[in-house]
């Protein structure tokens, strides 16, 4: 009964997408009619095909998931993100344009070049590169998947052997069947795995050392999701495509690994409907340090390249520390895991690190170019954003959020313990202390004792940290209260609006948009109230400070706490700041919308400048030196500026 309910279903569904676009042929001559649909141009960036007709094919099929382009003419990705509806649908993003989209007013622009790579790795046709030994290693959790892999092992370039972990013995079996019967498949090993270690675990346990026999492998797994009324693969298919199953990118990633011998680890660049700040460590850091400790890679970068999702292109040696070691499920943390946040989230991060302390490099491919490159920028290309762009994105919400440090507030040397740092020399001059450090440190032991005491509820405000002062140093209360207000004057004096974004406030204010700050800070809320003051905030708003409050960002308390009144007023909210964790991640978990901003230090990072940040701000020659310029280059939060 199910079953017959389904095919009907889809029967319907297919008569009405039949009556919605004519037929395949028909768009085609519309398309190259209407100068949509460049041939030649499209074939100059994503190889050859026979004839026009199967290039147009072929960008109808790759269009719902892959940001690749039909002409100038047309943005795939910009029609995707402005009719997310199209996106969730699955359709061709062009048919609808043609026959719906452009009656109904739907946004839509010429294509747009959001970045391009400084290289360009061309793969040149060598005698050995059908030679490499080749390990296709699949993870598969849907039985569906066993058929989609199977048409792309079938239409391989070369002979591989495929190493299977299914989540049943009837997937395991339906694997082997399928897979034996394919002319390019050498061989099939497959092994029933533990709900445990999710991608990564399962191949680690069963097949590690083997792979290392191997010059190339492929790790790719099955996923999906259900939401938005149908079952989306886009994320799946954007990265099988451009790994297992289009013959163009598989047989160049071939030839280029080949070819050069440096080159340790590929992947395409993060998938585009993935948000900015997905090449971060967000929380992971922690998770990372057993990979730090074991293999000696660098992580105090803040993005960091790696295969968004685990599915990648390497040499086994490249990842020898890896695979040549003994894994037990145990090794993986149980189920259910946080969407993010364990071991296993840092261990798809440090992939690209461990191939590079390896003496290898990473080689990427960037769709809607068609180019391999080793450009690592791409990473910032969803920061390239004018001001007056920014602008226009958040004047169609009715009420516009903003954090304030770093955000809309600068501090002059960037260093936010610099006012700390003046008072304790003050205070060294009048004998209570032998060092500013060692003020700066006591300051800070109190405050983290009053969180302690709290059980790290709540939030902490500057008076008490200066009472638990007093405790601390048996000191009296009256006179640490005149260090609280010589260290909020010091930050007040260094306090320096982010100019294009105070403008930014200011603009949407004179719209009619509501404007709120919110901020997780020690600060009082009027001693807040006086530093915007400072930066040139004069326009209405509302503020919500954590040691107000009680509530934080980070800790969720304060979106829970925000979400409720956004609701009230019934009214389109979106939220402005710079840090990934609490304004961009943990906000989006509460299903508030939110535009990242970079982090001045990210910024300056991601721009390639001197690496100051492993030097500790202990003398103030490098506070004046690096802070300025550090807050000075990100005073707007974006390339483009």
């Amino acid at each position: 009964m199910k079953n017959n309910i389904k095919q009907i279903a889809r029967s319907l569904q297919t008569q009405v997408e039949r009556l919605a676009y004519p037929s395949t042929a028909k768009a085609f001559t519309l398309a190259k009619k209407s100068g949509l649909f460049d041939a030649k141009w499209y074939q100059e960036h994503y190889g050859s095909f026979p004839s026009d007709w199967l290039a147009f094919k072929d960008y109808v099929k790759k269009s719902p998931f892959g940001n690749v382009n039909p002409s100038a003419n047309f943005d795939t990705e910009t029609y995707l993100r402005s009719n997310v509806d199209i996106y969730h649908a699955g359709i061709s993003p062009l048919l609808h344009y043609m026959y719906h989209g452009q009656y109904e007013g739907r946004m839509s622009s010429q294509a747009l070049p959001r970045w391009t790579p400084k290289d360009n790795l061309v793969p040149k046709e060598t005698s050995t590169w059908r030679q490499q030994k080749i390990a296709i290693v699949l993870h598969i959790f849907y039985p569906d998947f066993v058929a989609k892999f199977a048409e792309c092992l079938e239409r391989f370039p070369v002979q591989v052997d495929v190493f299977v972990t299914a989540a049943t013995q009837e997937i395991a079996d339906d694997a082997t069947n399928t897979f034996n019967k394919l002319n390019r498949v050498h061989k099939v090993s497959t092994a029933v795995c533990q709900n445990r270690g999710r991608n990564f675990g399962p191949f680690l346990v069963h097949f590690s050392k083997e792979l290392l026999n191997y010059d190339l492998m492929c790790h790719v797994h099955s996923k999906k999701s259900l939401y938005s009324g149908r079952e989306q693969t886009q994320w799946f298919d954007y990265q099988n495509q451009y790994l297992l199953k289009d013959g163009h990118v598989t047989k160049s990633v071939l030839r280029l690994f080949d070819e050069h011998k440096d080159l340790g680890i590929y992947y395409p660049t993060s998938f585009w409907m993935m948000p900015a700040w997905v090449n971060h460590w967000t929380c992971n850091k922690p998770f990372a340090q057993e990979f730090v400790d074991e293999w000696g890679i660098d992580i105090s970068d803040n993005f960091v390249n790696y295969p968004v999702g685990g599915m990648f292109w390497a040499r086994p040696a490249a990842l020898k520390p890896l695979l040549d070691n003994t894994h037990q499920y145990e090794d993986f943390p149980p189920e259910p895991l946080p969407n993010d946040g364990s071991k296993l989230h840092a261990l798809e991060r440090t992939l690209g690190l461990l191939a590079e302390k390896q003496g290898y490099e990473q080689f990427f491919y960037y769709p809607p170019l068609g180019r391999f490159t080793q450009d690592k920028t791409s990473i910032a290309a969803s920061y390239y954003k004018p001001a007056g762009s920014l602008l226009g994105d958040l004047a169609n919400f009715d009420i516009v959020s903003f954090d304030i440090f770093d955000t809309v507030l600068r501090r002059k040397y960037h260093e936010p313990d610099y006012a700390k740092y003046l008072l304790g020399k003050e205070l060294v001059t009048q004998g209570y202390f032998a060092s500013p450090q060692d003020f700066i440190e006591a300051r800070n032991k109190a405050e983290l004792t009053c969180r302690q005491n709290n059980d790290f509820q709540g939030d902490v405000c500057i008076t008490e940290a200066y009472e638990q002062l007093a405790k601390d140093t048996d000191i009296s209360t009256e006179e640490t209260a005149k260090w609280l207000e010589k260290e909020f004057h010091y930050d007040l004096s260094m306090a320096m609006p982010k100019d294009e974004m105070v403008e930014i406030v200011k603009q949407l204010s004179s719209k009619g948009r509501e404007i709120w700050f919110i901020t997780d800070i020690y600060y009082t809320k009027q001693q807040i109230e006086t530093m915007l003051r400072k930066i040139g905030i004069a326009v209405p708003y509302k503020l919500f400070v954590s040691s107000d409050l009680g509530k934080r960002k980070d800790a969720g308390t304060m979106w829970s706490f925000i979400k409720e009144r956004v609701q009230q007023a019934q009214r389109s909210h979106i939220h402005v700041g710079d840090n990934v964790r609490s304004d961009a991640q943990i906000c989006g978990d509460f299903g508030l919308q939110n535009v990242h901003i970079l982090h001045p230090e990210d910024k300056w990072r991601i721009s390639g400048f001197a690496d100051v940040f492993n030097m500790e701000f202990k003398q103030e020659a490098d506070i004046y030196k690096w802070g300025t310029m550090i807050s000075n280059h990100g005073r707007y939060p974006f390339f483009g500026e």
